[in-house]
């Protein structure tokens, strides 16, 4: 006869190869935090309906402190013959108080446990990365102040296109972060919801009061379908799909970042703490934290795509498929945790190179779309507008010079309504300073939004 809790009507135990094939304490334990307070608030509830008494409600909630404290201090051993980390307490719990522990699961399934369970160590995470972009922001706007008036090439297909202020660049991914925080929320209000009492699929007939146990954990709400309950893990898909948007956006700064870095830019020079050496070059100092976290994001990308597939075909309801599903979730989080974790220190501590920055800026004819809109302002439509100082480009192209290096003779030339103040738009200073829609690198909507950045990430 099987000695597992669940093999009554089983006549053989189970084979050694089927026991390590499947067993998942080996990565759920992580959850005994949640389980033991998913299993306090279920006990509770049971002795509030009348099923405990309030000495056995005392027993198994003091048991299973007891036996979180010592999972926590790494006194306890958890078992692979009792296949997942639910187990491994209720068993211990029962080991040290009797068949009072036996009742524990009264009401409940597995089904249900794990994904109370797994919710609540989703919402945990969701806070933590939450906390990370934060300072992540911060540290962005923080170098608003240090690199105030700097100006810096902007690009679209990697070539140069108008010149924007380091201030509005460092903005633009506190916006890209605070989409993914939002985003984080938005995940969370669907994740805290509770599953607990739908028991295997179709519910339980034992009266138990789901709402007494959603106050007591936080809940917001309660999954209303106990069908959908037993299957349902588009909580952990989403989440999954945030922490990969996140990688997204930190895996394209690593990049930007790194060609930052080269000598052919020559644009941004990180802290020596950030980087590494060569074994045979010593004159190298690459930046490997930023080449890992561009590398670490792939992880990320893979384990969505992993869950994506893990669920496409899985009928109603619980199926043992979904035991594949914290692994990935779990190395999702820790992953994209380490690399903000990293990633903060290293905003913070960076430097632009200003001479640099500044000595090329005006390579590549940044003012260009300004010119070309100060003449429309005179009343040239657009495309004649673009045809004309794309011609002035080319000129100032073959003479090897700046736009605002030609003399007014060839402007006239390009169109009779140009004169001597053009000049007052031509330049990356004056360029910048020409901007004046909402959202542009002008220096006073950009001052604006640092004022806006600073009571946001205030609250």
């Amino acid at each position: 006869m099987s000695d597992k809790p669940w093999g009554g009507a089983f006549e053989q135990p189970t084979d050694q190869l089927l026991e390590q094939f499947s067993e998942s304490v080996s990565f759920d334990r992580r959850l005994y935090a949640h389980d033991v307070r998913g299993s306090v608030a279920h006990a509770r509830m049971l002795a509030a309906v009348g099923v405990l008494t309030d000495d056995e409600r005392d027993q198994i909630v003091d048991g299973l402190v007891q036996i979180g404290e010592e999972i926590a201090a790494g006194k306890f051993e958890f078992k692979t013959s009792l296949e997942d980390v639910h187990m491994n307490i209720e068993r211990a719990l029962t080991e040290r108080i009797g068949d009072v522990g036996r009742k524990l699961h009264t009401g409940r399934s597995r089904n249900d446990q794990v994904s109370t369970d797994f919710r609540l160590w989703i919402r945990d995470s969701i806070d933590r990365v939450d906390r990370l972009l934060k300072n992540l922001q911060a540290a962005f706007l923080h170098r608003t102040s240090l690199d105030s008036g700097v100006i810096v090439p902007g690009y679209t297909h990697m070539q140069r296109a108008q010149p924007v202020l380091a201030a509005h660049y460092w903005l633009a991914y506190c916006e890209k972060l605070e989409r993914d925080r939002q985003r984080l929320a938005d995940c969370r209000s669907r994740v805290n919801q509770l599953p607990l009492g739908t028991a295997a699929l179709a519910g339980t007939t034992i009266p138990i009061d789901r709402q007494m146990v959603a106050d007591e954990l936080g809940f917001e709400g309660i999954v209303a379908n106990s069908l959908d309950s037993s299957s349902d893990r588009d909580f952990a898909l989403e989440f999954a799909y945030v922490l990969t948007q996140i990688a997204l956006h930190l895996s394209s700064w690593a990049e930007e970042w790194i060609l930052w870095c080269t000598t052919e830019f020559n644009f941004l020079k990180l802290p020596d703490a950030f980087c590494t050496g060569s074994s045979i070059m010593p004159q190298k100092k690459n930046p490997d934290g930023l080449e890992l976290v561009r590398g670490k994001s792939a992880r990320v990308v893979g384990n969505l795509q992993s869950l994506i597939t893990l669920t496409k075909g899985l009928p109603l309801a619980y199926n043992r498929d979904l035991q594949e599903d914290k692994e990935r979730v779990f190395d999702s989080a820790d992953t994209v945790e380490a690399c903000l974790e990293l990633a903060a220190p290293m905003v913070a501590g960076a430097e632009l190179k200003r001479e640099s920055i500044s000595a090329g800026i005006d390579r590549g004819y940044l003012d260009a779309t300004t010119l070309m809109e100060y003449l429309i302002a005179a009343g040239v439509p657009q495309r004649t507008a673009h045809e004309l100082i794309g011609k002035l480009v080319g000129t100032a192209m073959k003479q090897d010079c700046r736009l605002a290096d030609l003399p007014l003779a060839e402007f006239q030339a390009a169109h009779e309504s140009l004169d001597k103040s053009v000049y007052d738009v031509l330049g990356v200073e004056r360029a910048v300073e020409a901007f004046k829609s909402f959202g542009s690198t002008n220096p006073e909507r950009v001052a604006e939004q640092v004022e806006v950045w600073k009571k946001r990430l205030q609250n």
